[in-house]
């Protein structure tokens, strides 16, 4: 997906300090939500223009209000409203600005109203900060500030930052490091983004939520023309593919000629290099399709096959660390769990080999049983989630070796990990993940295949699954879910069940119907049923079964047999119809990858459960696309 273009590395951010110096992050609590912050400073004249698209581009991120504060002339240039951002007017924002930040906000101190909105100004104006994170000590820092004759016209912690910094810039006269000795005085995980008109400086720092530096520059000019800093790669890649990432720690300063990095601690500057983002801009837009959800459903088409090609000496290289390490671990969130778990059974049946799945918030319970010799094998489309870091973390200090599964190149996961694989699913903007999820459990069954020294084989089952998909994915077959949808969209309630790496997957299919729809779902193990949810079975209760061409397949059926004897409706999902089931959804058999099949018409179905129930698919209620909270 990336390509180094100049520069070395800069790898040494160690996080905020305390007041002598000393490194504190790994005392800290995760908290922050993964809202969007932009901001740009450079030779453009249309820097709110800018700003809002941006902020229209992250949207899926989650929010409840926004905000935007540009320079224009002598100017600031203040907007702040709850609700959503993508009906304003892009060009309801144009004027000779060259300087703007902006931000959308999940609110977590403070109401959801338009003076809680992002950017909060410092006493004289002069200062905009918006911010990902919660400052944990703001009520300290707050009373201080109010002592010195400081007015604070909002409920949030954010509006203590701008505050401090021009506390700190009157000792200083410098803003940036009028922002570095500021964040030394907060507790907690941050990004923060500062705009000083009077410097015409743009400040970022960041310990936990990720920051990432977009370069432009004009045709056959090797300066730069301009930087954009955000929450992520799509709220700029329309303007440039070049990108600097900071790290945890470090801050950038940037008058829009030049940027210069530093570590928080210390103030000592940091190299970073340039790196070139490799994929499409269509691949970060809906194209024709009237949600993300659904592109990036049919976007399996082709992100299966784009997740098996990986490198064959580092598969088994892995496979190798595998069977050496003295317990393996596999630990996610949410729907990369689901994938952990399913691959408990792939090691199982294709290796014969035990590795120990847990949530990733539950997996420091477990750290008894790590060992300098143990792997950590942690999954997140992100590559950004709070509690595979805290589980990264907890491996760390027990001397054990990490390997990252995701998606998203130069992600503090990515970064901190001893080794990587990417599954390159490109850009996923909805909230609820699809294209991650098969991307994932293709290469969690490959590294099966190659601990198993059939990698070969491993490979070309999954390449033929993955053409599978492409037939599957036809107009016909996504007709079909929509008619299926309208005939079970009115139920309140739904139930999946299965067996073996299909259990997992029951599991899924309930978060995949519950986040976007809104309907009460619910996944079983196919055998549990008899020892209590069947008592939830009501005539006409829809219960999805998920089979497979498996030795699991009698147990599943007569398990689907127990529901319809209570009046269940059975929608069955697999390769052959049988007659107890009431609906068919066809998939191909696809041997051991038949969970990466199954799961894909259950996402569909929930996308038209969403659409026919009035919600949008997108942007679910209460959910956040990336999570840094624990």
């Amino acid at each position: 997906m990336a390509e180094d273009v100049t520069g070395t590395p800069g790898r040494l951010g160690s996080g905020a300090c305390d007041v002598k110096g000393v490194p504190r992050l790994h005392h800290l609590h995760y908290h922050a939500r993964m809202c969007g912050i932009f901001g740009y400073a450079g030779k453009r004249t249309d820097a709110g223009v800018i700003a809002i698209e941006g902020l229209k581009n992250l949207e899926y991120r989650g929010y409840d209000s926004w905000g935007i504060a540009s320079k224009c002339g002598g100017e600031l240039l203040i907007e702040k409203n709850i609700g959503a951002i993508g009906e304003i007017k892009s060009e309801d924002f144009s004027g000779r600005c060259s300087l703007s930040v902006a931000h959308t906000r999940w609110a977590t101190h403070g109401g959801v109203t338009q003076r809680n909105a992002h950017p909060h100004l410092s006493e004289d104006g002069s200062i905009a900060v918006v911010h990902n994170g919660i400052v944990e000590n703001y009520l300290e820092l707050r009373r201080d500030l109010k002592a010195k004759g400081h007015t604070f016209l909002s409920e949030t912690d954010t509006e203590v930052i701008p505050h401090l910094i021009e506390e700190e810039l009157k000792k200083s006269g410098d803003f940036a490091e009028a922002v570095r000795s500021a964040c030394m005085n907060f507790d907690g995980r941050y990004a923060i983004l500062a705009l000083h008109t009077k410097s015409n400086m743009l400040v970022a720092a960041r310990t936990g939520s990720p920051l990432i530096i977009g370069v432009e520059r004009n045709a056959g000019h090797a300066a730069a023309s301009g930087y954009f800093i955000a929450s992520d790669i799509p709220a700029f890649i329309k303007h440039t593919r070049v990108v600097q990432y900071l790290d945890d720690g470090e801050m950038a300063a940037t008058n829009g000629r030049s940027i210069s990095f530093m570590d928080i601690c210390t103030g000592e500057s940091r190299a970073k290099r340039e790196i070139k983002i490799t994929y499409r801009l269509e691949q970060a837009q809906k194209g024709d399709y009237e949600h993300f959800m659904l592109k990036e459903i049919m976007d399996q088409k082709e992100s299966v096959a784009r997740a098996v090609n990986q490198d064959e000496g580092e598969i088994r290289t892995i496979a190798e660390a595998i069977r050496r390490a003295k317990g393996t671990f596999l630990v996610g969130c949410g729907t990369a769990a689901k994938a952990c778990m399913a691959a408990e059974y792939f090691f199982s049946v294709i290796a014969e080999h035990h590795v120990n799945f847990a949530p990733a918030s539950e997996f420091k319970m477990f750290h008894h049983f790590l060992k300098p010799d143990s792997l950590l094998i942690v999954v997140s489309q992100s590559g950004e989630t709070a509690d595979v870091l805290e589980a990264m973390r907890v491996a760390r200090d027990k001397g054990a070796k990490v390997l990252a599964i995701v998606n998203v190149e130069g992600s503090t996961i990515d970064r901190d990990a001893d080794y990587t694989l990417l599954i390159n699913a490109g850009p996923e903007r909805a909230v609820a993940s699809t294209k991650a999820l098969t991307g994932q459990l293709a290469v969690l069954l490959l590294i099966a295949y190659a601990l198993s020294e059939r990698l070969k084989d491993g490979k070309t089952l999954l390449l033929e699954s993955a053409s599978a998909i492409n037939d599957m994915l036809n107009p016909r077959f996504v007709e079909r879910l929509e008619e299926l949808a309208e005939k079970i969209h009115e139920n309140d309630d739904l139930y999946i069940i299965g067996k073996s790496w299909n259990y997992p997957m029951a599991l899924e299919s309930a978060i995949k119907i519950q986040e976007v729809s809104y309907v009460h779902a619910e996944g079983f193990a196919g055998g549990e049923l008899k020892h209590g949810p069947i008592a939830l079975i009501e005539k006409g209760s829809p219960c999805i079964v998920l089979t497979g061409a498996d030795e699991a397949l009698q147990d599943i059926l007569s398990n689907a047999q127990e529901l319809k004897a209570r009046g269940a409706m059975i929608i069955g999902v697999g390769p052959q119809k049988f007659e107890v089931f009431d609906e068919w959804i066809k998939v191909p058999e696809a041997g051991t990858a038949q969970a990466i099949l199954n799961i894909i018409p259950i996402q569909a179905l929930a996308y038209f459960l969403a659409v026919k129930r009035g919600k949008n698919p997108d942007m679910p209620r209460n959910l956040a696309k990336s999570v840094t909270v624990k």
